[in-house]
C-alpha cells in the first residue's frame, strides 16, 4: 500500500510566496531554498523508498532564528520538518508538500569542551564522529558510534537515540546525554538537563531524547565524554551456523562478562564487507562474531580467556584475538563497512532495525532464513548483538515490479516477529514512517492515545513533525477524553519511488 501522510493544507501552499518572503527576512535570501529543482536534494532521507519535494527549506545559523522561524510557522499555521544530515533510515525527516523543511546544517561548531567536568557542549550539526575528532588528542572519546557515525549528526542520533557497537557497555545516546537546548513549536527556547549527571523534577531529557523531532527543535547538545581504556582488543570468533553465534552471544552476556562491542554478521555480510574493504575475515564460516573487550591490560587479558573458551564451547571453527591496534581497528572496519558492502551486491537493499531479548537470537535468525525462502529475497544480517539489535539487510532490485512491495512485507514480517519474541520495533532508527503503521502491534489504542497527550502538551497543533511515529492522528481535544474515537485526521497516499 501506498505510504499515508497528512492531508496538505493547499491555502497555506496557495500563500507560499508570502512565506518564502518572510522567511527571508529572518535567515536572508541565501538561507532560502525555494526553487524547485534545488529543492530535489531535501525530498528524501536515507529511507530512499519514499520521496517528497518539500515546500520551501530554511537554513538557519542562530538560536534566535530558529526561534523566529518557529513563531512566525506557529502564527501561521504552518507545518515543520526538522532535518539534519538527512542520514535517517525510518523517513523521520520526510518532508512535507505544505511544509518548511528546517535544515540544522549550519549549526556545525563544537562550543565548548569542558575538561573540568568531562562534558563537551556542541551544536546540533556537529558529526558523531567529529565529538570524538575534538577531543581524542587528550586521550577521550564519545562512546555512541553508529555505522555511519563519519556522517551522522549529533541532533539527528537526539532524535532516533542512535546506538552503535559500543552502545552494549556504554549505553546509547540517552546514556550519554547531559543537556539540551530546544526550540519548541511555538518557539519559546527552554533549557533541560545541564553539565551535571542528574536533574530534579520530571525527565524532559529523557523524553526529548528519542522524540524524532515531534517535541522540538535541538539547537545545542551537551554530552558526556569518556576517558580512552588503556587496553582494547578484539576477538575475531567464525561459527558454523547462525545459531551457534547467537548461543555464544548468550553465554558471553550470562557469564556476566560485558564486552566493549559484540557484534555480529553472517554469510553474505562477511562475504561483502571482505570483498569491499579486505579486512582479512574467514570466508568459510556461517557467522562472525566481533567481540571487544576492554578495561587494564590483566582485565582484558582474564576476559579474552573466558571469551575464548565459553566460544570453543559453542562450536567455535576459527578465533583471532587482535595483537595490535592496527589489528584491532581492521576486525571493525569490515563491521563498519558492512552497509555499503552489500550495496555493491545488490541493486538496492532495505534495512531493518529491531530489538529483541538476546536467548531468542537463534530463533529469530532461524525464522528470517524461513522468511526469506518464503519472499524469494535474500538477506544479509549484520547486528548488534550483544544487546539484541538486529539490523537485517532485505536485497531486492526496485527495477523488478513488486520486489520493493515483498521487500516491505518482509521487513514488516520481521518487526512483528522481534515484537513477538518480547522485544520492540527499533533499537536506534526510530519509528518514522517505516515503522508508524506497525505501531499497533506493539500498543494498544489506549497506549498511543496516552503517548500523543505527551505531544499535545507540547505540540497542540499539531505542526512539528506530523505523520510521523502515529498510524493516525487524533486531534488534542479528543486526546483528552478517556477513550478515543474519531477524530482522526485523513493521510492522503505518498507514492514510492
Amino acid at each position: 500500500m501506498p505510504l499515508k501522510m497528512p492531508e496538505p493544507d493547499r491555502a497555506v501552499i496557495a500563500d507560499r510566496d508570502r512565506l518564502v518572503a518572510e522567511l527571508e527576512a529572518i535567515v536572508s535570501a541565501a538561507g532560502v531554498v525555494a526553487e524547485a529543482r534545488a529543492l530535489k536534494a531535501f525530498e528524501s532521507d536515507g529511507l530512499t523508498a519514499y520521496r517528497q519535494t518539500p515546500m520551501v527549506a530554511v537554513l538557519p545559523e542562530t538560536v534566535q532564528q530558529v526561534s523566529e522561524i518557529m513563531k512566525l510557522c506557529h502564527r501561521r499555521g504552518v507545518k515543520v520538518v526538522p532535518r539534519g544530515a538527512g542520514t535517517s533510515l525510518s523517513g523521520g525527516a520526510l518532508p512535507l508538500a505544505d511544509g518548511v523543511l528546517l535544515v540544522m546544517s549550519r549549526f556545525n561548531r563544537v562550543l565548548e569542551i569542558d575538561w573540568d567536568n568531562r562534558c563537551i557542549v556542541t551544536q546540533p550539526g556537529v558529526t558523531n564522529l567529529g565529538l570524538t575528532k575534538a577531543v581524542e588528542h587528550c586521550g577521550f572519546y564519545y562512546a555512541p558510534d553508529p555505522s555511519s557515525q563519519i556522517a551522522c549528526t549529533i541532533g539527528g542520533n537526539i532524535a532516533e537515540n542512535s546506538g552503535g557497537v559500543h552502545c552494549l557497555k556504554y549505553g546509547l545516546t540517552t546514556n550519554n546525554v547531559l543537556g539540551l537546548q530546544v526550540v519548541l513549536p511555538d518557539g519559546e527556547i527552554i533549557r533541560v538537563g545541564g553539565r551535571h549527571l542528574d536533574a530534579e523534577g520530571y525527565d524532559l531529557l529523557g523524553l526529548m531524547t528519542g522524540s524524532e523531532g515531534l517535541l522540538g527543535v535541538v539547537t545545542e547538545v551537551t554530552v558526556r565524554m569518556l576517558r580512552k581504556p588503556p587496553t582494547a582488543r578484539a576477538l575475531l570468533i567464525g561459527f558454523p551456523t547462525s545459531e551457534a553465534a547467537g548461543e555464544c552471544v548468550a553465554k558471553v552476556i550470562g557469564s556476566g562478562v560485558i564486552p566493549g562491542g559484540m557484534e555480529m554478521m553472517d554469510r553474505p555480510a562477511i562475504h561483502a564487507a571482505e570483498a569491499f574493504c579486505h579486512p582479512g575475515y574467514p570466508l568459510d564460516v556461517e557467522a562472525l562474531l566481533i567481540v571487544e573487550i576492554d578495561g587494564t591490560e590483566a582485565e582484558v587479558d582474564h576476559l579474552v580467556g573466558e571469551v575464548e573458551k565459553l566460544a570453543k564451547s559453542c562450536g567455535a571453527l576459527s578465533l583471532r584475538v587482535s595483537n595490535s591496534e592496527a589489528e584491532r581497528l581492521a576486525f571493525w572496519a569490515g563491521r563498519k563497512a558492512a552497509f555499503p558492502a552489500v550495496g555493491r551486491i545488490s541493486p538496492d537493499y532495505y534495512c531493518m532495525d529491531g530489538t529483541i531479548p538476546r536467548h531468542q537470537l537463534p530463533t529469530v535468525l532461524r525464522r528470517i532464513g524461513e522468511l526469506s525462502e518464503h519472499y524469494g529475497l535474500k538477506v544479509a544480517n549484520v547486528f548488534h548483538a550483544g544487546d539484541g539489535n538486529l539490523h537485517p539487510l532485505i536485497l531486492y532490485d526496485a527495477n523488478q515490479p513488486g520486489e520493493l512491495e515483498r521487500a516491505e512485507e518482509f521487513g514488516g514480517d520481521i518487526l512483528k516477529l522481534c515484537v513477538e519474541v518480547g522485544g520492540v520495533l527499533t533499537g536506534e532508527h526510530g519509528v518514522g514512517v517505516e515503522k508508524r503503521d506497525l505501531m499497533g502491534a506493539m500498543f494498544n489504542e489506549i497506549d498511543l492515545a496516552q503517548q500523543q497527550r505527551v505531544k499535545c502538551a507540547f505540540d497542540p497543533q499539531s505542526r512539528l513533525n506530523p505523520g510521523k511515529v502515529f498510524p493516525e492522528l487524533h486531534s488534542c481535544a479528543e486526546l483528552g477524553r478517556v477513550h478515543v474515537s474519531g477524530g482522526r485526521t485523513a493521510f492522503p497516499d505518498l507514492p514510492r519511488f
